[in-house]
This record gives C-alpha cells, sequence and structure tokens, in this order.
C-alpha cells in the first residue's frame, strides 16, 4: 500500500510520516537500552519493524524525540507499537499529541478496531477510547521465548 507522507506541526514540533527523516540509530538505542518491551532487540530486526510499519516521528528542529508506528491493513485492524517521548522532551504534551496524530491519520481513524500492549501508560490511552480487552478468552497469542543456552 502506498501511504501518503504527512506532517503535523505544533509550536516548535512536527510529526512526520515521513520515513526518511527517521534516525534508525537514535529509535534503536532508546528502544534497546530504556523501552522495557524491546530491550537488547537486534538492529536488523527493529529495521525489519520499521520497514514493515507505517511510522510517526516526533521531531523538534531536525533532531528527532519520539517515535511510534502503526501496523495495520489500513481497512479493519492496527496494531500500536513501540510509542515513546525523549526524556529530555516528556511533560509537554507531545504524547498525547502523538497518540492523537496517529488514531486521527486520514488513513487510520475508520479502522474497526485498535490493539496494544502496555503496563504503564493505561491513563494516556484511556484517553483516547482505549480500554482492557472485553472478553480476554477470545483473544489468543503465541509468543516466541529464546531458549537458554547452558
Amino acid at each position: 500500500m502506498f501511504y501518503l507522507k504527512r506532517e503535523y506541526t505544533q509550536g516548535e514540533f512536527v510529526i512526520s510520516t515521513d520515513p526518511s527523516r527517521l534516525d534508525l540509530a537514535w529509535i534503536h538505542g532508546y528502544l534497546t537500552n530504556e523501552a522495557y518491551w524491546a530491550k537488547g532487540i537486534q538492529f536488523e530486526v527493529f529495521q525489519k519493524s520499521v520497514a514493515n510499519s507505517c511510522c510517526f516521528g516526533v521531531y523538534h528542529g531536525s533532531a528527532q524525540v519520539g517515535f511510534g508506528r502503526v501496523i495495520s491493513d489500513f481497512a479493519t485492524l492496527a496494531y500500536l507499537a513501540d510509542v515513546f517521548i525523549a526524556e529530555k522532551y516528556r511533560g509537554q504534551g507531545l504524547g498525547k499529541w502523538l497518540v492523537e496524530s496517529i488514531i486521527n491519520d486520514p488513513e487510520l481513524r475508520n479502522l474497526r478496531r485498535w490493539m496494544l500492549l502496555t503496563l504503564d501508560a493505561h491513563g494516556l490511552y484511556e484517553r483516547y477510547g482505549f480500554e482492557s480487552v472485553t472478553h480476554p478468552e477470545n483473544v489468543m497469542e503465541k509468543v516466541f521465548q529464546e531458549k537458554s543456552v547452558g
């Protein structure tokens, strides 16, 4: 699918879906060192995930300060992943603006279902209509567990 590049501006900050603007080394560094959900992720795995997602970068000037990505068929379902704002820029409403920009994006806003996983950001996502799974007995997963060596 061809996804249109979009930009949203708020004061000195820009959210862009232009993949050429993404600072992959910076994003990977954050995910592998700071994000509980992606600690130690290999660069090649991360790079493949970005290449196969609709990505939203948050920028202050030319510096990337936030990121989020969506895995979707652009018709019925989207999975929101890897949403974060650099610690130095938190407390300015950028995370809220990022989530709002993602779920209201013209290519994504009319989907039937959004999914995400979080340990600690329920309050943020509840503002945008996310809630606990109503019928968890209907949700299944298959999680790959690396086998320990030794």
